[in-house]
């Protein structure tokens, strides 16, 4: 058995568990691992879901079981896997990726995440407007200002807003608001997922307002880029750039949809 495989399964086939440094190497090596496994699938655990590979339980790359909270998780999961070909890709499985990240990273620093995702409350991307021109400051307020009030009225967040650049300072009671919202997400796995929202639009409403249904992925994803589909018409496309969003669509629809498989 390979080292990546026993990397991934719970069982190391000879009792031994890896030695961590060379496993982390292993992962930093550009060539990806084969694919050791003929069928992906899951079955109950304890705490839920665990994937397995041929039937045996899986590991996260810190060796803790990758247990899912969902079976509707847990079969999105193990589809990624299967779906894999002659190597596995982790930037062909985003589920799994933000998986682990919410067992091994998010579980056993819960607070610190919390508290990252709070400090956004004092610079979200909703409260900073363009002064000009027109017809960005229209878009902006009309994909912006409805999430603005279901803020205020939802979760008493009221955010004060600036023209530019301008830091702004928020009211205590809006980043206290805006707090206990990311604090009532225990669930780390939805936790992980808002963080991911979060970073990747610029906003910890917009990512709120998707975990909370107020909005779909594609609204919240398209309220992020205001910005940039102005530019975008105004001196057209850039084939880089597009594929960069792309790229980051694709992490921002899995967070959403960890969401979803986790209600």
């Amino acid at each position: 058995m390979s080292d990546a495989t026993r990397d991934w399964l719970g069982d190391s086939g000879d009792g031994s568990r890896p030695d961590p440094v060379r496993a982390a190497r292993g992962h930093a090596r550009p060539a990806l691992p084969r694919r050791f496994y003929t069928e992906a699938g899951f079955a109950p655990d304890p705490g839920g879901f665990r994937l397995t590979l041929d039937g045996r339980p899986a590991n996260t790359p810190a060796r803790h079981p990758l247990v899912l909270p969902t079976p509707a998780l847990a079969e999105r999961v193990a589809a990624e896997w299967g779906r894999q070909v002659e190597a596995i890709d982790p930037a062909t499985m985003p589920l799994t990726r933000l998986a682990n990240t919410a067992i091994d990273g998010v579980a056993p620093r819960r607070a610190a995440v919390a508290a990252d995702l709070a400090a956004y409350a004092g610079t979200d991307l909703l409260a900073y407007r363009a002064g000009e021109p027109e017809r960005l400051v229209a878009a902006q307020a009309a994909a912006w200002d409805p999430v603005l009030a279901w803020a205020r009225d939802a979760l008493g967040a009221r955010l004060i807003l600036s023209e530019g650049v301008m830091h702004v300072t928020q009211p205590p009671e809006t980043v206290r608001a805006l707090s206990e919202a990311v604090a009532a997400v225990e669930d780390p796995f939805r936790l992980a997922a808002l963080h991911t929202l979060t970073t990747l639009s610029g906003s910890l409403l917009l990512a709120l307002a998707v975990l909370h249904g107020r909005l779909d992925p594609a609204e919240a994803w398209e309220a992020a880029h205001v910005d940039e589909t102005y530019q975008a018409a105004v001196w057209g496309r850039d084939a880089e750039a597009e594929a960069r969003l792309a790229a980051r669509r694709a992490e921002f629809e899995a967070a959403a949809g960890m969401i979803a498989a986790c209600a």
